[in-house]
């Protein structure tokens, strides 16, 4: 039997059960079809109550993104297809909130920076002396 879920990473996967699939038209080109099918599909995740995070998984997404994530498809003609489409996000945006991110350690300055910074002091005080009033002994 074929796993019925949704693949973020390797400890994550997203039952789509748990999804709340809504289908609208989706406008934009493509005349009749567009305007009179429901070819747009949206996807809600509820993050507070979904079974495929573990406690400091849901605590990080929630910082991130909120209690619920949401996204929408319409680029394609087919629902199908929207559908594909839109369960990508939700597994993009999972994975990217997901991450953790390295604190930044502070470095020092390389010489080369330093140098470039005085020159354009240097060069900026420059322009604003030449704009002043000669003075009487030059």
């Amino acid at each position: 039997m074929p796993d019925d879920s949704i693949y973020v990473t390797d400890s994550v996967r997203v039952p789509r059960s748990e999804l709340d699939v809504t289908s609208t038209t989706s406008g934009g080109p493509g005349g009749q079809h567009a305007n009179r099918s429901a070819t747009r599909v949206e996807l809600r995740l509820d993050i507070t109550t979904t079974s495929a995070l573990s406690a400091e998984q849901r605590q990080r997404v929630l910082n991130r993104v909120g209690a619920e994530m949401r996204v929408a498809a319409g680029d394609e003609r087919s629902r199908t297809r929207n559908l594909a489409i839109a369960e990508q996000r939700l597994a993009d945006r999972l994975r990217d909130a997901l991450r953790v991110q390295r604190p930044r350690r502070t470095t020092q300055p390389t010489r080369g920076s330093k140098e470039r910074r005085l020159n354009a002091k240097r060069r900026r005080s420059q322009t604003k002396a030449d704009r002043r009033r000669p003075r009487h002994d030059e």
